[in-house]
């Protein structure tokens, strides 16, 4: 009888080892195939969670036909995210044909460094130097960094590449994010399912809290970034400053950052370089404008939501780009702060129900 019964414990640890490598093995599977799709994923499943009251807005004006509402978020999100993208590439075209043409016909002439660019801290007396010799000569300037220019050109053309690649990535995750709005209900009760299952009786309030901060971080943070992001090329484009669209993308990963202040302080002050006093003076009072855009934005659209700390959001922009890339920029700061701020709810909840015990 004991033989029988250690063949059948036996036996029953070797199916269920099985069970449990096939689930581990089909596991493994999913993600491998699902892997080059992971951040368009993720980040639909934040932009369908972010847009979901405006969608709901929209599907009550027209009569509750969400798949039509669904339909119209996606255009729109589509046309915010394509035209900056295709105006901002057809600047960095014709920049590049203006200087490549200019360059070929000797016409292109480098205004001498201000005076004070030789008093900067550590980079003044440098810079001052390759500066003047870029007015004074600029075919000399040319051939004395042409190594580095040529060991920047295959980088130049890796980060285009990884450029276009991101806009397809967030072109993904746009259309994903409007199937997911269709089946928003049913997305909701998943949701809710998944979040009792991994949190217990606290999983409702967890799931109110993700989706509370995903839409504050996304509307609050990155919202006023594309907002600024708008209104600063704008500034660039009118202004006519060279290679607009490039210092248009630059913007937006600084705004991001929460540090687009310096870039526009850089711009104000080659504007100066470059242009008449009257037009760089017009530029400087657009670029204050810009800067200080984020003071009112900020607390009309983050006072609807969740206050995140300005440095989780830069940890987490910069620590998404560095592992996923341009896309990582925005989900990092998104997932930064969702962790964040469950981590202090359920710090918080500890503490409340040892004060319980206590009392």
């Amino acid at each position: 009888m004991t033989v029988e019964r250690e063949n059948e414990y036996l036996h029953r640890a070797v199916e269920a080892s099985l069970h449990v490598g096939l689930v581990i093995l089909l596991f493994v599977a999913c993600f491998l195939i699902l892997r080059p799709f992971l951040l368009a994923i993720a980040w639909g499943i934040v932009v369908a969670i972010a847009v979901y009251p405006a969608y709901r807005k929209l599907k009550g004006l027209l009569g509750g036909r969400g798949a039509l509402a669904a339909v119209l978020c996606t255009f729109i999100l589509l046309a915010a995210l394509l035209v900056p993208v295709i105006l901002m590439a057809g600047t960095l075209v014709r920049s590049s044909q203006t200087l490549a043409t200019r360059l070929k016909e000797g016409t292109l002439i480098v205004p001498p460094p201000p005076p004070a660019v030789a008093t900067w801290p550590l980079i003044g007396s440098p810079l001052n130097r390759a500066w003047s010799l870029a007015s004074a000569n600029l075919t000399n300037a040319l051939s004395s960094f042409a190594p580095q220019i040529r060991a920047f050109i295959p980088k130049l053309l890796s980060a285009s590449a990884g450029i276009a690649l991101t806009v397809m990535q967030l072109i993904l995750s746009i259309l994903l994010s409007g199937v997911l709005l269709v089946r928003a209900e049913h997305g909701t009760r998943v949701a809710h399912t998944l979040s009792k299952r991994l949190f217990g009786d606290k999983g409702p309030e967890f799931h109110k809290l993700t989706t509370a901060t995903i839409r504050s971080v996304t509307v609050g943070i990155l919202g006023v970034a594309f907002i600024q992001t708008v209104f600063a090329g704008v500034g660039f484009l009118v202004a006519g400053l060279p290679g607009a669209g490039l210092w248009t993308l630059v913007f937006l990963i600084a705004a991001v950052l929460q540090m687009g202040a310096i870039e526009l302080i850089a711009a104000a002050i080659y504007a100066f370089a470059i242009m008449t006093t009257t037009k760089a003076v017009i530029f400087l009072i657009w670029c204050a404008a810009v800067g200080l855009m984020d003071n009112v934005l900020k607390p009309l659209l983050l006072g609807r939501g969740l206050g995140v700390p300005i440095a989780v959001v830069f940890l987490g922009a910069i620590g998404g780009f560095i592992a996923m890339g341009i896309i990582g920029l925005f989900l990092g700061a998104v997932v930064m702060s969702v962790g964040y701020e469950l981590f202090l709810t359920w710090m918080n909840t500890d503490v409340a129900e040892e004060k319980a015990l206590n009392s």
